[in-house]
Protein backbone atom coordinates (compact mmCIF):
# COMPACT_ATOMS: atom_id res chain seq x y z
CA UNK A 1 0.00 0.00 0.00
CA UNK A 2 1.58 3.60 -0.79
CA UNK A 3 2.42 5.04 2.41
CA UNK A 4 0.44 8.51 1.26
CA UNK A 5 -2.68 6.57 0.79
CA UNK A 6 -2.32 4.86 4.29
CA UNK A 7 -1.80 8.22 5.70
CA UNK A 8 -4.84 9.61 3.95
CA UNK A 9 -6.51 7.12 5.28
CA UNK A 10 -5.62 6.85 8.84
CA UNK A 11 -7.10 10.35 8.94
CA UNK A 12 -10.73 9.40 8.60
CA UNK A 13 -12.15 8.38 11.86
CA UNK A 14 -13.83 5.57 10.60
CA UNK A 15 -10.59 3.64 9.33
CA UNK A 16 -8.82 5.02 12.50
CA UNK A 17 -11.02 2.98 14.75
CA UNK A 18 -11.08 -0.37 12.97
CA UNK A 19 -7.75 -0.15 13.34
CA UNK A 20 -7.55 0.31 16.71
CA UNK A 21 -9.79 -2.51 17.27
CA UNK A 22 -7.52 -5.14 15.22
CA UNK A 23 -4.35 -4.00 17.45
CA UNK A 24 -6.75 -4.20 20.85
CA UNK A 25 -7.45 -7.81 19.28
CA UNK A 26 -4.17 -8.57 18.71
CA UNK A 27 -2.57 -7.26 22.12
CA UNK A 28 -5.27 -8.09 24.47
CA UNK A 29 -6.62 -11.64 23.39
CA UNK A 30 -3.33 -13.51 23.93
CA UNK A 31 -3.31 -12.36 27.78
CA UNK A 32 -7.01 -13.31 28.49
CA UNK A 33 -6.98 -17.12 30.30
CA UNK A 34 -7.72 -19.69 28.67
CA UNK A 35 -10.91 -20.09 30.60
CA UNK A 36 -12.56 -16.99 28.74
CA UNK A 37 -13.12 -18.77 26.08
CA UNK A 38 -14.30 -22.37 27.39
CA UNK A 39 -15.95 -21.36 31.08
CA UNK A 40 -17.75 -24.41 31.85
CA UNK A 41 -18.29 -26.30 28.79
CA UNK A 42 -21.06 -28.24 29.02
CA UNK A 43 -20.95 -31.39 31.61
CA UNK A 44 -22.79 -34.90 31.19
CA UNK A 45 -24.01 -36.46 33.88
CA UNK A 46 -25.24 -40.32 33.25
CA UNK A 47 -26.59 -43.19 34.90
CA UNK A 48 -24.64 -46.13 34.22
CA UNK A 49 -24.92 -50.03 34.54
CA UNK A 50 -22.52 -52.62 35.89
CA UNK A 51 -21.56 -53.50 32.28
CA UNK A 52 -20.21 -49.59 32.09
CA UNK A 53 -18.31 -50.36 34.68
CA UNK A 54 -16.64 -53.56 33.60
CA UNK A 55 -15.82 -51.62 30.35
CA UNK A 56 -14.42 -48.30 32.05
CA UNK A 57 -12.91 -50.51 35.09
CA UNK A 58 -9.26 -50.00 33.82
CA UNK A 59 -9.13 -46.29 32.96
CA UNK A 60 -6.26 -45.10 34.70
CA UNK A 61 -8.29 -41.55 34.68
CA UNK A 62 -11.68 -43.04 36.22
CA UNK A 63 -11.89 -42.19 39.90
CA UNK A 64 -14.66 -44.20 42.16
CA UNK A 65 -16.62 -42.26 45.00
CA UNK A 66 -18.23 -44.83 47.46
CA UNK A 67 -20.39 -42.20 48.91
CA UNK A 68 -22.00 -44.18 52.03
CA UNK A 69 -21.93 -43.11 55.01
CA UNK A 70 -21.16 -45.73 57.07
CA UNK A 71 -17.81 -46.48 56.89
CA UNK A 72 -17.74 -50.50 58.06
CA UNK A 73 -20.01 -50.74 55.09
CA UNK A 74 -17.59 -49.40 53.11
CA UNK A 75 -14.58 -51.78 54.44
CA UNK A 76 -16.77 -54.74 54.37
CA UNK A 77 -16.99 -54.24 50.63
CA UNK A 78 -16.91 -52.08 47.99
CA UNK A 79 -16.34 -51.69 44.00
CA UNK A 80 -12.69 -52.26 43.06
CA UNK A 81 -10.86 -49.05 43.18
CA UNK A 82 -13.29 -46.95 45.36
CA UNK A 83 -12.25 -44.53 47.59
CA UNK A 84 -14.66 -43.87 50.52
CA UNK A 85 -15.95 -40.38 51.33
CA UNK A 86 -19.63 -39.91 53.09
CA UNK A 87 -21.85 -37.68 51.45
CA UNK A 88 -22.15 -35.87 55.10
CA UNK A 89 -18.42 -35.00 54.50
CA UNK A 90 -19.56 -32.42 51.64
CA UNK A 91 -21.72 -29.77 53.91
CA UNK A 92 -21.50 -27.73 57.46
CA UNK A 93 -23.01 -24.75 59.01
CA UNK A 94 -22.10 -21.33 57.40
CA UNK A 95 -23.67 -18.13 58.84
CA UNK A 96 -25.97 -20.32 61.06
CA UNK A 97 -27.47 -22.59 58.75
CA UNK A 98 -26.75 -26.45 59.16
CA UNK A 99 -26.17 -28.76 56.02
CA UNK A 100 -24.85 -26.15 53.53
CA UNK A 101 -22.25 -26.62 51.14
CA UNK A 102 -18.67 -26.38 52.03
CA UNK A 103 -16.75 -23.22 50.56
CA UNK A 104 -14.70 -24.25 47.11
CA UNK A 105 -11.62 -24.47 48.90
CA UNK A 106 -12.70 -27.11 50.72
CA UNK A 107 -14.84 -28.77 48.39
CA UNK A 108 -11.35 -29.11 46.18
CA UNK A 109 -9.14 -30.83 48.93
CA UNK A 110 -11.70 -32.98 50.07
CA UNK A 111 -11.78 -34.26 45.81
CA UNK A 112 -7.72 -33.71 45.97
CA UNK A 113 -7.92 -35.85 48.86
CA UNK A 114 -9.83 -38.53 47.29
CA UNK A 115 -7.66 -38.80 44.10
CA UNK A 116 -9.22 -36.74 41.99
CA UNK A 117 -7.78 -34.04 39.61
CA UNK A 118 -9.48 -31.34 37.19
CA UNK A 119 -8.84 -34.08 34.64
CA UNK A 120 -10.37 -37.12 36.29
CA UNK A 121 -13.63 -39.39 34.99
CA UNK A 122 -15.71 -40.18 38.46
CA UNK A 123 -18.12 -42.64 39.01
CA UNK A 124 -20.08 -42.07 42.05
CA UNK A 125 -22.14 -44.79 43.74
CA UNK A 126 -23.87 -44.68 47.53
CA UNK A 127 -26.74 -47.75 48.80
CA UNK A 128 -30.17 -47.91 49.48
CA UNK A 129 -32.30 -44.36 49.49
CA UNK A 130 -29.11 -42.96 49.85
CA UNK A 131 -28.88 -42.75 45.89
CA UNK A 132 -29.53 -39.06 47.30
CA UNK A 133 -25.95 -39.09 48.31
CA UNK A 134 -24.64 -40.13 44.81
CA UNK A 135 -26.56 -37.76 42.81
CA UNK A 136 -25.65 -35.20 45.38
CA UNK A 137 -22.13 -35.57 45.23
CA UNK A 138 -22.17 -35.93 41.09
CA UNK A 139 -23.92 -32.26 41.07
CA UNK A 140 -21.04 -30.90 43.37
CA UNK A 141 -18.58 -32.43 40.99
CA UNK A 142 -20.40 -30.63 37.92
CA UNK A 143 -20.34 -27.46 40.32
CA UNK A 144 -16.92 -27.75 40.74
CA UNK A 145 -16.02 -27.78 37.27
CA UNK A 146 -15.93 -32.08 36.38
CA UNK A 147 -17.46 -32.66 32.82
CA UNK A 148 -17.12 -36.32 32.47
CA UNK A 149 -19.62 -38.15 35.96
CA UNK A 150 -21.39 -41.36 36.11
CA UNK A 151 -23.85 -42.86 38.72
CA UNK A 152 -24.19 -46.26 39.49
CA UNK A 153 -28.04 -46.84 38.83
CA UNK A 154 -29.28 -49.05 41.34
CA UNK A 155 -25.79 -48.23 43.63
CA UNK A 156 -24.03 -50.90 46.04
CA UNK A 157 -26.65 -53.78 46.17
CA UNK A 158 -27.61 -54.20 42.22
CA UNK A 159 -23.89 -54.46 41.40
CA UNK A 160 -23.26 -56.88 44.07
CA UNK A 161 -25.68 -59.14 43.25
CA UNK A 162 -24.54 -59.79 39.83
CA UNK A 163 -20.34 -58.84 40.44
CA UNK A 164 -17.47 -59.22 42.83
CA UNK A 165 -16.61 -56.91 44.99
CA UNK A 166 -13.60 -56.03 47.12
CA UNK A 167 -12.11 -55.56 50.62
CA UNK A 168 -8.68 -54.13 49.27
CA UNK A 169 -8.33 -50.42 49.41
CA UNK A 170 -7.12 -48.38 46.92
CA UNK A 171 -3.26 -46.81 46.30
CA UNK A 172 -3.06 -43.69 44.57
CA UNK A 173 -1.63 -40.66 44.96
CA UNK A 174 -3.25 -37.30 46.13
CA UNK A 175 -3.63 -35.01 43.24
CA UNK A 176 -4.59 -31.26 42.70
CA UNK A 177 -8.14 -30.58 42.12
CA UNK A 178 -8.90 -26.97 41.98
CA UNK A 179 -12.89 -25.63 41.45
CA UNK A 180 -13.93 -24.40 38.50
CA UNK A 181 -16.54 -23.06 39.89
CA UNK A 182 -19.65 -23.29 37.71
CA UNK A 183 -22.89 -20.87 38.67
CA UNK A 184 -25.01 -21.56 36.01
CA UNK A 185 -26.20 -24.84 37.85
CA UNK A 186 -27.67 -22.99 40.85
CA UNK A 187 -29.55 -20.20 42.19
CA UNK A 188 -29.46 -17.88 45.06
CA UNK A 189 -32.02 -17.09 47.59
CA UNK A 190 -32.14 -13.25 45.41
CA UNK A 191 -32.54 -14.97 42.38
CA UNK A 192 -35.44 -16.99 43.54
CA UNK A 193 -37.50 -13.51 45.68
CA UNK A 194 -37.57 -12.60 41.72
CA UNK A 195 -38.71 -15.51 40.53
CA UNK A 196 -41.58 -16.43 42.31
CA UNK A 197 -44.41 -16.06 40.30
CA UNK A 198 -42.91 -15.17 36.82
CA UNK A 199 -43.93 -16.83 33.83
CA UNK A 200 -42.01 -19.12 32.37
CA UNK A 201 -40.45 -19.96 35.76
CA UNK A 202 -41.05 -23.51 37.60
CA UNK A 203 -40.51 -24.51 41.17
CA UNK A 204 -40.20 -28.53 41.30
CA UNK A 205 -40.36 -29.25 45.04
CA UNK A 206 -39.29 -33.24 45.71
CA UNK A 207 -39.98 -33.39 49.17
CA UNK A 208 -42.55 -36.61 50.82
CA UNK A 209 -46.14 -34.85 50.54
CA UNK A 210 -47.00 -34.04 54.19
CA UNK A 211 -43.87 -31.92 54.38
CA UNK A 212 -44.73 -29.67 51.14
CA UNK A 213 -48.12 -29.18 52.47
CA UNK A 214 -47.03 -27.97 55.65
CA UNK A 215 -48.16 -30.09 58.05
CA UNK A 216 -45.35 -31.54 59.82
CA UNK A 217 -43.90 -29.16 61.82
CA UNK A 218 -39.93 -29.28 61.37
CA UNK A 219 -39.33 -25.69 60.20
CA UNK A 220 -39.66 -22.66 61.86
CA UNK A 221 -42.39 -21.90 58.99
CA UNK A 222 -43.97 -24.54 57.26
CA UNK A 223 -44.72 -25.10 53.21
CA UNK A 224 -43.56 -24.81 50.16
CA UNK A 225 -42.87 -21.80 47.67
CA UNK A 226 -45.89 -20.30 46.56
CA UNK A 227 -46.49 -21.80 43.18
CA UNK A 228 -44.32 -25.24 43.21
CA UNK A 229 -45.11 -28.23 42.13
CA UNK A 230 -44.85 -31.41 44.23
CA UNK A 231 -43.42 -34.20 42.94
CA UNK A 232 -41.47 -36.34 45.64
CA UNK A 233 -38.21 -37.96 44.77
CA UNK A 234 -38.97 -41.46 45.35
CA UNK A 235 -41.84 -41.31 42.39
CA UNK A 236 -38.41 -41.61 40.05
CA UNK A 237 -37.02 -44.49 41.82
CA UNK A 238 -38.27 -48.56 41.12
CA UNK A 239 -40.03 -49.58 43.31
CA UNK A 240 -37.99 -52.88 44.86
CA UNK A 241 -34.61 -50.67 44.92
CA UNK A 242 -35.06 -46.99 45.68
CA UNK A 243 -31.64 -46.42 44.09
CA UNK A 244 -32.70 -47.43 40.61
CA UNK A 245 -34.44 -45.13 38.10
CA UNK A 246 -37.54 -46.01 36.68
CA UNK A 247 -37.29 -45.78 32.73
CA UNK A 248 -37.17 -42.59 31.52
CA UNK A 249 -40.94 -43.12 29.74
CA UNK A 250 -42.52 -43.57 33.22
CA UNK A 251 -40.83 -40.10 34.39
CA UNK A 252 -41.98 -38.56 31.66
CA UNK A 253 -45.18 -39.37 32.51
CA UNK A 254 -44.72 -38.09 35.89
CA UNK A 255 -43.97 -34.82 34.72
CA UNK A 256 -46.59 -34.79 31.77
CA UNK A 257 -49.19 -35.35 34.98
CA UNK A 258 -47.27 -32.80 36.62
CA UNK A 259 -47.49 -30.24 33.53
CA UNK A 260 -44.17 -29.47 33.52
CA UNK A 261 -43.04 -27.64 30.09
CA UNK A 262 -39.60 -28.52 29.68
CA UNK A 263 -38.99 -25.28 28.18
CA UNK A 264 -39.40 -23.30 31.23
CA UNK A 265 -36.63 -22.14 33.84
CA UNK A 266 -36.68 -24.97 36.36
CA UNK A 267 -35.78 -24.24 39.87
CA UNK A 268 -35.70 -27.68 42.01
CA UNK A 269 -35.70 -26.53 45.68
CA UNK A 270 -35.88 -29.45 48.69
CA UNK A 271 -35.30 -29.08 52.47
CA UNK A 272 -31.79 -29.41 52.54
CA UNK A 273 -30.10 -29.04 48.53
CA UNK A 274 -29.73 -32.81 48.55
CA UNK A 275 -33.17 -34.52 47.17
CA UNK A 276 -32.91 -31.32 44.81
CA UNK A 277 -29.94 -33.10 43.02
CA UNK A 278 -31.68 -36.07 42.22
CA UNK A 279 -34.49 -34.61 39.82
CA UNK A 280 -31.64 -32.17 38.62
CA UNK A 281 -29.89 -34.95 37.14
CA UNK A 282 -32.54 -36.43 35.29
CA UNK A 283 -33.91 -33.67 34.19
CA UNK A 284 -30.63 -31.76 32.63
CA UNK A 285 -28.74 -34.57 31.92
CA UNK A 286 -31.22 -37.59 30.95
CA UNK A 287 -34.34 -35.62 29.64
CA UNK A 288 -31.99 -32.91 28.18
CA UNK A 289 -34.31 -29.94 29.54
CA UNK A 290 -32.30 -27.20 28.65
CA UNK A 291 -32.47 -24.98 31.75
CA UNK A 292 -32.61 -26.44 35.69
CA UNK A 293 -31.35 -25.34 38.48
CA UNK A 294 -31.11 -25.85 42.14
CA UNK A 295 -31.67 -23.49 44.87
CA UNK A 296 -29.42 -24.98 47.49
CA UNK A 297 -30.51 -22.82 50.30
CA UNK A 298 -33.78 -24.57 49.81
CA UNK A 299 -36.16 -24.58 52.84
CA UNK A 300 -33.56 -24.57 55.08
CA UNK A 301 -32.74 -20.80 54.23
CA UNK A 302 -36.23 -20.05 52.83
CA UNK A 303 -38.33 -20.75 55.58
CA UNK A 304 -36.19 -18.62 57.75
CA UNK A 305 -36.58 -15.06 55.98
CA UNK A 306 -39.92 -14.26 57.51
CA UNK A 307 -40.43 -11.50 54.80
CA UNK A 308 -41.49 -14.50 52.25
CA UNK A 309 -44.28 -15.91 51.08
CA UNK A 310 -45.24 -19.33 52.24
CA UNK A 311 -47.68 -21.76 50.86
CA UNK A 312 -49.55 -24.57 52.44
CA UNK A 313 -51.71 -27.34 51.75
CA UNK A 314 -51.77 -29.22 48.06
CA UNK A 315 -49.80 -27.94 44.77
CA UNK A 316 -52.41 -25.39 42.60
CA UNK A 317 -51.75 -26.95 39.03
CA UNK A 318 -52.66 -24.55 36.63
Amino acid sequence: MDLRYFLARLKKPKFFTALAVFFAVLVIVPLLPFSAFSANPRANIQFVSSNWVAKNSQDPNLRILDVRNFPLDYIEGHLAGAVNIADTAFRGPREGLPVQYWNNQKLGQIFANSGLTNNSRVLVYSDGRDVLGATMVAYLLERSGLKDIAVLDGGYTGYKAANDVTKEFPKYSVGKFTVRDNPSVRVSLDDVKKLIGKPGVTFIDPRPEKLFRGEENIWIRNGHIPGARNIPWVTFMDAQNPHKLKSLDEIKKILTDKKIDPKNDIIVSCSTGREATLQYVVLKHLLGYPKVRIYEGSWTEYSAQKDLPVATGDEKLT
